[in-house]
């Protein structure tokens, strides 16, 4: 039998049980055929039995993969408890109050995105302020646009004088967005529509003009514009002026980028400088380039300078965040009619705590005569008020165990922040410089699930090789540590990013159950600096992993929980990290989630966005890393005749940030080598991506299949909450 055949007869079968609602242990999943294919690196030969399963355009690939998510899903549908799970994630998921988003305040106006369930998608509104939600219109509502909630808004961008702005909207997870023009006093769409602004690899930006007249923007190549019509590299800058057609528009800067370029824009008002920074893949590593209003372009920095921020200032100044001989990052000051690097001058020497950069966020801001820094704490985070002579003023009141971010210049005096922790919802904060004082606006999400007999506890688990590890635990209060607690450890450890207090409605579900739930602040993140982040990539990566299984171990030693009990997950970055689990410790869990993971680390960076992940994992190129690499790589780290934990695989047909085949080839390999009974399914929707921009409705399915899933394999039966 061929395997497409094969591929079709699985299917229907499996839908047939499925639609007779037989047992979920009635069919084994679909399986792969080995074609063997072996590739020699530097000496050493790789197999690879199912490389075959990584052309989507295969109609056989496509079968097995419609027969392996109609097989899991038939499996997490028959699991105990799924109607009450359902019915419990859709009155929080449904019932939650409205949350704001990316807030920029521009010509008097408030603009943010706003989260407002039951609906699919969030919107783009206008206020007067932060006190007066009830001033706000609704500027763009993608549910209108597309009732099956496919489309999202990726960015928005006002015009500097609040009458227009631009809008990024994309479709199906895919992260393409073009950019839509709209007037905010009439709320009609205007001008033209900009295809390929935004994508899943490198992402997107665009600055307005001071007059409003025009804009840059970041922009894909359309076909035939490169060779080969490679599509998702060689971003660059371009130039639209209101009013004319899209072939009239002009290229600015960009050819001579690298290839896996990732562009941001800024544009200082008052002068008409165009700040364009340039990040070198997603290596942390950014070159910076100044273009003033005649369209003359200078280099400020390059990508060995480690300046990873620049910061337009008040009085024509510049300030950047500096890495260079200070990995925890030091505050530079350069006139912006000099920008001359080896004149800047430190005013925030490297202290104890890590400055925090974020690119295309915004991590420091400048009032007319103060800056604001936020600062990473090995997880939580704070802001800290500076004069210009670097003179620390003092800081916004939050919360214990806390995270901050959004900053947004209301005007010469005033900021506003988001602060929410585990436990504390988020809420938007106005902050007076003058007077030193932290208020509560209005704008404050409502959560529909009560934490007020929860506690958070931060402890420290010791790694491999000594390194101490934050390891936050959220838990009730009457939680006894006798090891029979069900507890779940989240992880992610990868390019820079922070695992901060994020509040979560959702993690009510496992904590009104008894569940213990942690997150581990390993190496491969940037809570304790560059440094920590240096500390778990490249051939190092493996430090991650050490300390992800210390945390493991220390939720055992502790009597929180035990291998038996205990759950793992994470996503992307995190998924690699499972699939590091999976393969090195499948003895300290029982269960793992893993959400649109990387297994495959010699033909990762081979996919679209693989190459933007060099600098973080490496390449096969390299011999040192592509030892690194082979030696922890999931998929060719899989032995057979192992009886491996439970997995949930799920992953997003339209994913531009991770390639799907990683889950289908590691989940192939994973059904044909395991013994026992634990399933190991893969769950794949046809209409998402890497997760963002997923639909509400979408949402609440994937969370029902996890926690069914995750509570039948610990043993939990599911009690409904009165």
């Amino acid at each position: 039998m061929s395997v497409k055949a094969f591929g079709m007869a699985i299917l229907v079968c499996t839908l047939i049980y499925a639609f007779c609602g037989k047992s979920r242990n009635s069919l084994r999943p679909p399986v792969a055929e080995i074609k063997n294919v072996v590739d020699t690196f530097h000496g050493v030969e790789v197999n690879d039995p199912y490389r075959w399963l990584e052309d989507w355009n295969d109609e056989a690939v496509q079968n097995w993969s419609e027969a392996q998510d109609a097989y899991a899903r038939n499996f997490l549908k028959n699991l105990p408890g799924v109607a009450e799970i359902y019915e419990r994630v859709s009155e929080i998921e449904t019932g939650a109050g409205v949350s704001y988003y990316a807030l920029s305040h521009k010509g008097g106006r408030l603009f943010a995105v706003k989260n407002q369930p039951p609906l699919n998608q969030p919107l783009l509104v206008v206020m007067n302020s932060a006190d007066a939600p009830q001033t706000e219109r609704i500027l763009v509502d993608p549910n209108r646009l597309d009732p099956d909630g496919g489309t999202t808004i990726d960015w928005f961008v006002p015009s500097p004088d609040g009458r227009l702005v631009a809008v990024s909207l994309s479709v199906g997870g895919s992260e393409m967005g073009d950019v839509h023009l709209f007037d905010v006093d009439s709320g009609a769409q205007m001008d033209i529509v900009i295809g390929r602004v935004n994508g899943g690899t490198a992402g997107g930006d665009l600055a307005w003009l001071p007059d409003g007249r025009g804009f840059f923007y970041t922009r894909y190549p359309r076909p035939g514009e490169k060779e080969g019509d490679d599509l998702n590299f060689y971003q660059q800058v371009w130039f639209h002026r209101i009013g004319t057609p899209e072939n009239a528009d002009r290229y600015i800067l960009g050819k001579k980028f690298p290839r896996i370029a990732e562009i941001r824009l800024n544009m200082h008002e008052k002068s008409g400088m165009l700040l364009v920074t340039v990040q070198y893949g997603d290596s942390g590593r950014f070159a910076h380039y100044l273009m003033d209003a005649g369209g003359r372009v200078r280099q400020i920095t390059d990508y060995d300078d480690l300046v990873v921020s620049v910061t337009f200032g008040a009085r024509g100044n510049l300030y950047l965040i500096s890495r260079k001989d200070a990995p925890r990052g030091s505050v530079l000051h350069l006139p912006l009619a000099r920008p001359i690097l080896t004149e800047a001058r430190v005013i925030i020497p490297q202290g104890e705590d890590a400055v925090v950069s974020s690119f295309g966020g915004t991590t420091m801001i400048a009032t007319s005569d103060r800056l604001l820094i936020t600062y990473q704490l090995g997880g939580p985070s704070e802001i800290r008020v500076f004069s210009f002579a670097g003179e620390i003023l003092g800081k916004p009141e939050v919360a214990p165990v806390s995270s901050v971010g959004g900053l947004a210049l209301l005007d010469e005096a005033k900021v506003l922040f988001s602060a929410s922790s585990y436990i504390q919802a988020p809420a938007w904060y106005e902050f007076d410089v003058a007077t030193k004082t932290t208020r509560k606006t209005a704008l404050f999400y409502q959560a529909p699930v009560d934490y007020s007999d929860t506690e958070v506890v931060r402890e420290f688990a010791v790694s491999k090789d000594g390194t101490r590890i934050p390891v936050n635990i959220i838990m009730r209060r009457d939680t006894k540590l006798d090891g029979s607690n069900p507890a779940i450890l989240y992880g992610y450890g990868g390019f820079g990013i922070s695992q901060t207090p994020r509040f979560s409605s959702l993690r009510r579900v496992y904590i009104e159950q008894g569940f213990v739930y942690a997150i581990a602040n390993i190496r491969g993140g940037s809570e304790f600096g560059e440094a920590w982040h240096r500390d778990g990539i490249l051939t190092k990566k493996q430090n991650g992993f050490d300390d992800f299984a210390a945390a493991m171990r220390h939720l055992i030693d502790r009597g929180y929980t035990r291998a038996e009990k205990l759950a793992i997950m994470g996503g992307s970055n995190g998924g690699l990290l499972m699939g590091a689990m999976i393969t090195q410790h499948s003895d300290l869990f029982r269960v793992t989630v893993s959400t649109v993971g990387i297994y495959d680390m010699m033909r990762s960076e081979l996919t679209p966005n693989g190459s933007f992940n060099i600098p973080e994992y490496g390449t096969v190129k390299e011999e040192d890393q592509f030892q690194a690499l082979y030696a922890y790589s999931p998929y060719h780290n899989v032995k057979d005749g192992v009886a491996y934990p439970a997995v949930l695989f799920m992953t997003g047909a339209n994913d531009p940030r991770v390639d799907p085949m990683h889950s289908r080839k590691m989940t192939a390999r994973l059904q044909a080598a395991t013994v026992g009974k634990n399933p190991i399914l893969l769950r794949t929707s046809s209409s998402t991506g890497h997760g963002i921009g997923t639909p509400l409705n979408e949402r609440i399915k994937e969370d029902v299949d996890e926690i069914a899933f995750v509570f039948y394999q610990l043993g939990v039966k599911y009690k409904k909450i009165e």
